[in-house]
């Protein structure tokens, strides 16, 4: 049985790919979902993945749901903050209620889920973990301030959590993926899809989650062990810095 890897928010698009991904690679796999039930049962029909249904926006849920994981499987070695939603709208038109649902589900999961895994990773000095930010962390678009917001600070949670963790065998890493091929981008208009992969994303169309996948395999892996505190744009090209 390979390590123990936990990616929240991966009953579809960006962590299922992650979370097939490890299986394949021979990682023991949980998955945390919130409420596609469907979807989570296809994931596991298809895959030797084992899924956990919690809210990672309360962290008393996070603290029993991943004590269910080590219970079950072991404890959790690798960690993919997958988890997100993007319910875009003006700031002048949000109400509390939904930027307090943004930045919960978005970066205060992050500490929710991450708090419960940190204190094995330092007693065993090894752990890695990857948070999945965004390109509107660096680049948002007209309705995402609440979203660039969560996604910004991930970005700053990443680098402060990776110094504090890299003495003991901790990496910490954020992979920011552009547009790729999901079901929520494919939900856009047509002819602004086009305009995207004709004009705006120098590779001329959107990524895969298995490309994104890929990159997040490889933060995880062993030869990792000395990227720390990075962000890896995977974008196509359309945010170079």
């Amino acid at each position: 049985m390979g390590r123990v890897a936990l990616v929240t928010g991966a009953s579809r698009g960006l962590g299922r790919a992650v979370a097939k991904a490890l299986a394949d690679a021979g990682y023991t796999v949980a998955v945390n979902y919130h409420s596609n039930d469907a979807a989570a049962a296809s994931l596991e029909a298809e895959s030797t993945v084992k899924t956990y249904k919690w809210d990672v926006s309360d962290y008393e849920a996070c603290k029993e749901g991943v004590a269910r994981v080590v219970a079950d499987l072991g404890p959790i070695e690798v960690l993919v903050n997958n988890a997100g939603i993007s319910p875009d709208k003006f700031f002048h038109k949000m109400d509390h209620e939904l930027w307090t649902q943004v930045i919960d589900t978005n970066l205060n999961s992050v500490f929710n889920v991450t708090h419960q895994v940190i204190t094995s990773m330092r007693n065993t000095g090894f752990g890695r973990i990857v948070n999945m930010a965004s390109l509107s962390a660096s680049a948002p678009n007209y309705g995402e301030t609440s979203y660039g917001a969560a996604k910004g600070a991930m970005i700053s949670l990443t680098k402060a959590l990776a110094k504090e963790s890299i003495a003991k065998g901790i990496t910490v890493n954020a992979v920011s993926p552009g547009y790729c091929d999901t079901d929520m981008v494919r939900t856009a208009p047509q002819d602004w899809l086009d305009n995207l992969t004709t004009n705006v994303i120098p590779a001329g169309r959107l990524g895969t989650p298995e490309e994104v996948a890929r990159c997040v395999m490889f933060l995880v892996s062993e030869d990792a062990g000395f990227i720390t505190g990075a962000s890896i744009d995977v974008n196509g090209g359309q945010l170079m810095r």
